[in-house]
Order: structure tokens, then sequence, then C-alpha cells
């Protein structure tokens, strides 16, 4: 998929590959096809590797059931599923030592997977808005914490907009927090430079060295993290 952004300021071509497989190329204002096509060919061999790297991670999951005894993320830890159905009880979840307890109402595979997703909202626009605050103090181009909000997504982990709104997705939270942390500066160094420049990268190195082992960790459980 080809994204022209004119807002980024982009000034060359730059490719990169989701968790899901999907291919991303992200092109400057004014740039042929010709010139893509171009730099996507010099960098096939590259692509195809990532692409395979991301098809075998999903072939051993499948969707959830939703049912008691399954495995749920939370902050980097694996706990389990138990479901309650209670007539006479509120749609809530709660973690009960090494269980996220649901209860439902209603029996079923959906209204299970609702209250999850609310429980993984808010407990992500917690975690979320703490660590922003602690990663972004130590930033000196920053002299207010941008707005944030919480979207489910399925392959991105967050944006920035050009106008500085931070774009979190909640599965986040699925994640261990010097993840969570990576992903938040990677937006931060947006505000400064709005594109994937060698000076985005060098503010990325600048503030967290061990930067990309902290991503490949992240992109070794993604398709885990985004399952549904």
């Amino acid at each position: 998929m080809l994204r022209v952004q004119p807002e980024r300021q982009a000034t060359r071509l730059s490719i990169h590959v989701e968790p899901n497989g999907e291919v991303l190329v992200d092109a400057p204002l004014g740039v042929t096809q010709a010139s893509v096509l171009a730099g996507v060919k010099k960098r096939v061999r590259w692509i195809s590797q990532h692409v395979a790297e991301a098809k075998a991670r999903r072939v051993h999951l499948l969707p959830r059931d939703y049912v008691s005894g399954e495995s749920l993320m939370y902050l980097g830890r694996r706990y389990r599923l138990r479901v309650v159905h209670d007539s006479a009880s509120p749609a809530q979840a709660r973690m009960r030592g090494g269980f996220i307890e649901v209860t439902t109402p209603q029996a079923g595979p959906a209204p299970v997977r609702d209250v999850l997703d609310a429980w993984y909202r808010e407990r992500a626009r917690e975690v979320l808005h703490a660590r922003l605050a602690e990663v972004a103090s130590g930033l000196r181009w920053i002299r207010m914490l941008p707005p944030m909000r919480m979207q489910f997504m399925r392959s991105q982990w967050g944006s920035c907009s050009p106008a500085g709104r931070i774009t979190m997705n909640p599965w986040l939270v699925k994640a261990p927090r010097q993840c969570i942390d990576y992903v938040l500066l990677h937006e931060l160094c947006h505000l400064a430079h709005h594109n994937h420049s060698p000076r985005f990268y060098r503010a990325l190195d600048r503030q967290m060295p061990g930067w990309r082992v902290i991503k490949q960790r992240l992109d070794d459980m993604a398709e885990e993290l985004f399952r549904a």
C-alpha cells in the first residue's frame, strides 16, 4: 500500500512491513510511480523476508473462543481467562491472582469479548497516560504533554497526527512496559521530526539506544497481542 504524506515532509521513500505482513510504502509528495517501483524492487529481498516472518508468526494462532482457560496478556505477563455467567450481576472484568475474570449476565463469546475490550481500553488509558508523562519528561522538545486518545487498530500500535495528537492502540497494554515506552517514544519523536528521516532515528538512538532490540521483541509477539 502506498501512502503519500505531505504533512510528514518526507524526503525519501520509506518501506515498512506491519506485524500482519502488510507492506506500507511512505513516499514524499510528487514522487512518481516509477520511482516507487524502483525503490521497492531494490528492497524486494528484505520485504520478502519480513513478510515471510510475519506470516510465520501467525500460523499457529487460532481465533479466540472467549471461554475459561484461554490465555490473555497484560503488561507482558500471561493470565488465564475465567468466565462467569451470572444474570444477576453487571458485566465487568477484574484481575484475581493469575486470572482475568469476566462476569457477564449473558452467555456467549460476544458479551465476553465486549467486556474484555472495555477492560483493556480502561487499563490502557490509565497505564499509557502514566507512561507518556514519564517518557516525555526527559525530552527537551516537549513543553506540554500532547493530547492522546485510544483507538483499536488492526496493525498499528500508535500514530501522531500533524497537529500533534497521539493515537494509541489499547492492545499495547498487553505488552511489557519497555515495549510500551518504545512506542510512546517513537510517537513523541514525531513531534520533533515529522517523518522517518535519519534525524528521527538519531533522536530515537539518543533517547533509547537499545530500541531496535525492544522493537524486535514487540514485533515477535505482535500477532498474539493483536489476536482477537
